[in-house]
């Protein structure tokens, strides 16, 4: 599979959500080299704490392949799953999980705990981070570094 190529997909779904006034998270799921579903951050628009990019993504391939187990199925998404998202993923058996950028404050896969990989689940998932890291994390940069500079002239 080629990493770069669906990460690039996860990112024009990350700036979908950008463009809503979201955080710019995208996800992409590839069951065969094919893409099965897609989905952005949407938890502003929906006022839904679930509604991460993820979790979108997840639910449509259960969808698409009509179960609820995504055994042969690679996730690609522009920041490092949350412990919400890292359990999506163990409980429809995602086998393998590829992301951009770190995510210092809920990282569930390698930053803060590796929920993915541990020992004491019946299920673990194969890692492969940093892939298109540095468009990834900008994304994301330049998005709250926007975001201050708005409250900050609001405030003035």
């Amino acid at each position: 599979m080629n990493h770069e190529y669906y990460m690039n997909l996860a990112i024009q779904e990350a700036r979908k959500a950008e463009a809503k006034g979201e955080v710019p998270i995208g996800a992409v799921i590839v069951k065969d080299e094919e893409i099965i579903a897609m989905g952005y951050n949407e938890r502003e628009t929906t006022q839904k704490a679930t509604s991460h990019a993820e979790l979108i993504a997840i639910e449509k391939a259960n969808e698409a392949v009509g179960s609820w187990r995504l055994e042969e199925c690679t996730l690609y998404v522009t920041l490092e799953p949350c412990p919400m998202c890292a359990g999506a993923i163990l409980q429809s058996r995602i086998p393998q999980v590829v992301f951009g950028a770190y995510d210092p404050k809920a990282g569930c896969t390698g930053t803060l705990m590796n929920v993915l990989q541990d020992e004491r689940f019946n299920h673990k998932a194969e890692v492969i981070p940093e892939v298109l890291h540095e468009q990834c994390a900008a994304l994301l940069t330049t998005f709250f570094r926007r975001l201050r500079e708005e409250k900050k002239r609001n405030k003035e």
